[in-house]
């Protein structure tokens, strides 16, 4: 029932409770003018029946009335009651609802019955749901980057990298790589790889090696003996090189380990490694240079961000669909994950009403305690006022009892 028809109601019952009162003023009146021309006992029953149902009627109408307003815009004392307490009314209902409606024993069964999980799965589950939150989120995020300040993210990213950076030990980082291909024994692959490729180029320059030995040669060694002297020499070195490659366990690749170990240790340990990959790094980072490489990987970023997110079905939002649809499916089947954010759900909801239960009350309380009294007395008149004004009514038949009941023991007993 909406504001007007409460309205129509209530100007019903108060008509109904008003017209109750004038007929027992016209019956008084009546029974008053009888009795000057008639003796009749029960006319005297009648008359004072109705007087004291006017009575009672006025008192009520007095009582109910002082409530809302005062009464024939009399400012009488205690009259206007809601406007004149609206503020203690509005921190008193506060109180009461907080106090029979917040409490931990109140709201714990219903917070215990919260099954989100399955909403949110079947929610998502639906083409046109996802649609939906995915372009909400595509528009909240565009208009965030459209907001942003391209030099205050650049260099806010410039000022982290060198944060960062500034902890960083190069040395140490490389060494500990090292240190980490050995125990993978990864580096016997690039021994190998390197022992295939010297062995394959001695072999494909044989006719380097022939002019480097003949020019090393005096010129009283004939020809042929020094082209003798670099096959020897080539075949030496390609053998010597085939062996390392196809001996995992050669002498060569046990020497270059302890070679490549103790360069790993010498790195961590001795500090000119330290200040010589600083000086590198301060170098490839100068504040000018980071600056100009967090700019240019924020407006790449922002650049790509933008447009999969303008798009209709550009690869971003085809992989947030992707997951959605799998996250709606364990929503759907996995017990495990039903329960996990159920339970999140309940003790959050459950912490925030306890934390915030006050916050309920100042609501309530500010809510009433702003409105403008007139606009509070009509409103509440609006709730209750069609049952004040059976008071009204039973208060002009209750007290034409009461006076009734009243004159017949006079009459009788006194």
């Amino acid at each position: 029932m909406n504001d007007e028809a409460k309205r129509i109601q209530l100007r019903k019952y108060k008509a109904f409770a008003t017209g109750l009162f004038v007929l027992m003023t016209i019956i008084f009146i009546v029974m008053t003018i009888l009795q000057k021309t008639n003796d009749s006992h029960w006319i005297d029953y009648v008359r004072a029946f109705s007087e004291a149902a006017m009575v009672g009627a006025l008192a009520d109408w007095f009582a109910v009335t002082a409530l809302f307003r005062h009464p024939l815009g009399l400012p009488i004392p205690h009259t206007n009651l809601i406007e004149n307490s609206k503020h203690r009314l509005g921190d008193n209902l506060g109180s009461f609802v907080v106090n029979n409606f917040l409490s931990p024993q109140n709201i714990r069964p219903y917070i215990q019955k919260l099954k989100v999980s399955n909403f949110v799965g079947e929610w998502l589950a639906k083409e046109k749901n996802q649609e939906i939150l995915i372009q909400n989120l595509s528009d909240i995020v565009l208009d965030i980057l459209n907001k942003l300040d391209d030099s205050t993210v650049s260099h806010f990213i410039s000022k982290k990298v060198s944060e960062m950076t500034d902890d960083i030990q190069l040395n140490k980082i490389i060494g500990n790589g090292i240190n980490y291909l050995l125990e993978k024994n990864d580096h016997q692959r690039i021994i190998t790889n390197l022992s295939r490729q010297i062995k394959d180029y001695v072999l494909e320059n044989d006719e380097m090696i022939k002019n480097r030995v003949s020019e090393g040669s005096y010129t009283f060694i004939p020809k042929f003996v020094d082209n003798k002297i670099a096959e020897k020499i080539a075949s030496g070195l390609s053998d010597f090189f085939k062996e390392i490659e196809e001996d995992p366990k050669h002498e060569i690749r046990a020497l270059i380990t302890k070679k490549i170990h103790e360069f790993s240790i010498d790195l961590k340990e001795d500090p000119k490694w330290n200040d010589e990959f600083k000086n590198i790094k301060n170098g490839l980072l100068k504040s000018e240079k980071l600056d100009e490489y967090s700019n240019d990987i924020w407006i790449s970023i922002k650049k790509t961000l933008m447009k999969e997110l303008q798009e209709e079905q550009s690869a971003l939002k085809n992989y947030i669909s992707k997951n959605l649809n799998e996250f709606s499916q364990n929503l759907k089947t996995d017990e495990n994950l039903q329960n996990k954010i159920d339970h999140w759900v309940r003790v959050t909801a459950y912490k925030y009403i306890l934390k915030n239960t006050h916050q309920f009350g100042n609501l309530i309380s500010s809510t009433v305690g702003n409105w403008k009294g007139k606009e509070l007395s009509e409103k509440l008149e609006l709730e209750v006022g069609k049952d004040l004004q059976f008071i009204r009514v039973n208060g002009t038949l209750v007290g034409g009892l009461v006076g009734l009941i009243i004159y017949t023991i006079a009459h009788f007993f006194i």
